[in-house]
């Protein structure tokens, strides 16, 4: 039990049904969907669709998404990948001719297709109960109306700004500006793009009007895109991945995601007694950190497009960990085996449902970084994603950049059961920081004791690139110790990443807990 004279946040507890994400305007529309006789998909694609909304900085219609489903507690758990994939009339060499060594984050060689809007539509067929203009109705109506700022977004949109160009600047800025706090937000293009997905399905994103926007957009800017590459988009169902760790099982999404990361991190961490040490501690920092440079290493060999990846299973033996674990020295920073292919950054939602048949959906969706490319299609306003940054121009490499592939992307819905019973569907964003995040949200409960939502609230820190950045919840005792170790530590700039998550107990009753990172909620009825 958390102490009521420190500043906090109580786990929100209900039986029917819950939402737990970022924005709480999209908690409660999921919540409406559920009461109005919706299931859990439904919910987690109303809300998420909002949340491009709320938060257009983080996500939108021309992102991507990935999601783990279980359609009810004795199911087996489903895999979705929404995420889309380079033009075909792309290469590497021609991006290398241009003198680059990685592809430019704000360029149009970083966009790909956008994957969520069939991943939303492939969801809702498969696992949905209501008619997909019913789902899409409050996002609509939202997008016209307007959204009230929220302060956490206002602080993202106000540090990410200076990455629109063009005609985005006159979509995302009000007359020139940076919305304020509490200012009204309208999206009235957006609202025309998901009428025309609630009248025609993916069809109305992938063809016709909208579809010849974001391709007349693209070859506008000097891109390859064509009418073809949006066409032929389309999801795919699959598997996660697994592994034990402490008698919980934690399920990820399987490449071209990051999961696999998060399960090397947890089958190393087997190697080591972290119940033993101060969760707040420099000890338990330093080791975690040592963790994941050597994980993080490995998924930058290793992961890429599922048709390319061949060393998962490599990847995830045991003896790889045990390997690795060794080389973890519990007094001293190593040099950092491999530069994380990407920074840390905030710009990515996540949202789970539990409905009252125990349909539960993890789902992830973004544009990757802050306000993606920073590029839009001219009429309709879709910002495009720079996905495309996430591919290696190594040549030879399995995440080289290469036309009709997906890049290796950083975003990773999870799950948890216990005895094969599903127990919580949970997420982390905060870009390369979410495999850490998740290993670090699992060892807080499991390890230390706490529940859903003290696991959130607890301090993170990352080490990235050779910095060891910390929240303001460490002390400086723990500062010092690290420095010691070698670390260079640094204050992070902005909170690390956001979770969401939804316990099941044996009861049956639902735990929900929300990151006070964000400015969103856990909702129950």
């Amino acid at each position: 039990m958390r102490d009521f004279q420190f500043p906090g946040r109580s786990a929100v507890f209900a039986e029917n049904g819950m939402c737990a994400t970022s924005h709480p305007l999209a908690a409660s529309t999921a919540i409406d969907i559920l009461k109005s006789g919706g299931n859990a998909a439904d919910a987690a694609v109303a809300g998420a669709i909002l949340l491009g909304v709320c938060e257009p900085q983080m996500t939108g219609l021309g992102g991507d998404m990935f999601a783990l489903i279980q359609q009810g507690p004795t199911s087996n758990v489903i895999s979705l990948n929404g995420s889309g994939r380079a033009p075909k009339a792309a290469t590497s060499e021609a991006v290398r001719a241009k003198g680059h060594k990685t592809v430019p984050l704000h360029s149009v060689d970083a966009i790909t297709t956008p994957g969520a809007i069939d991943g939303f539509c492939s969801l809702i067929a498969k696992f949905g109960s209501q008619d997909l203009s019913d789902i899409l109705a409050p996002a609509i109506w939202y997008a016209r109306a307007g959204v009230p700022i929220a302060p956490r977004v206002a602080f993202d949109w106000a540090g990410g700004a200076n990455a629109l160009q063009g005609s985005a600047r006159n979509k995302y800025l009000i007359n020139g500006e940076i919305p304020r706090e509490g200012q009204l937000f309208k999206a009235p293009e957006q609202a025309l793009v998901l009428e025309q997905i609630a009248q025609n399905g993916r069809n109305g994103f992938y063809t016709g009007p909208v579809a010849e926007d974001m391709v007349n957009s693209l070859k506008a800017l000097g891109g390859v895109h064509t009418m073809d590459d949006f066409v032929e988009t389309q999801s795919t169902f699959g598997d996660p991945l697994r592994t034990e760790y402490k008698g919980l099982e934690m399920m990820e999404h399987p490449a071209n995601g990051q999961g696999a990361t998060a399960l090397l991190m947890l089958n190393m961490m087997k190697h080591f007694n972290f119940e033993k040490m101060d969760p707040m501690g420099a000890e338990r920092a330093h080791i975690e950190a040592e963790i994941a440079k050597l994980a993080y290493d490995a998924r930058n060999r290793f992961l890429a497009d599922p048709d390319y990846v061949t060393r998962i299973a490599h990847m995830l033996a045991p003896e790889t960990a045990n390997q690795l674990a060794t080389l973890v020295n519990p007094a001293r920073a190593i040099i950092n085996p491999g530069a994380i292919s990407e920074a840390v950054h905030k710009d990515t939602v996540y949202i789970t449902v539990v409905d009252k048949n125990r349909m539960s959906v993890s789902l992830i969706y973004s544009i990757f970084h802050s306000f993606g490319s920073g590029l839009a299609s001219d009429t309709y306003g879709v910002l495009f994603q720079n996905r495309g940054a996430g591919f290696s121009l190594q040549k030879g490499h399995p995440n080289e950049l290469a036309g009709g592939k997906r890049p290796m992307h950083t975003i990773i819905p999870g799950m948890l059961s216990k005895n094969d019973r599903m127990i919580m569907p949970f997420g982390v964003m905060g870009g390369a920081y979410q495999p850490n995040g998740h290993a670090r949200f699992l060892s807080n409960m499991v390890d230390f004791g706490m529940d859903n939502q003290a696991a959130i609230d607890a301090p993170r820190c990352f080490s990235e690139n050779g910095v060891m950045k910390v929240e303001r919840g460490y002390s400086n005792s723990v500062h010092q110790s690290l420095s010691e170790m070698g670390h260079k530590v640094e204050i992070a700039d902005g909170p690390i990443g956001g979770a969401q998550s939804i316990l099941i107990q044996e009861d049956g009753v639902l735990k929900g807990a929300s990151d006070p990172r964000k400015d969103g909620c856990a909702l129950g009825y």
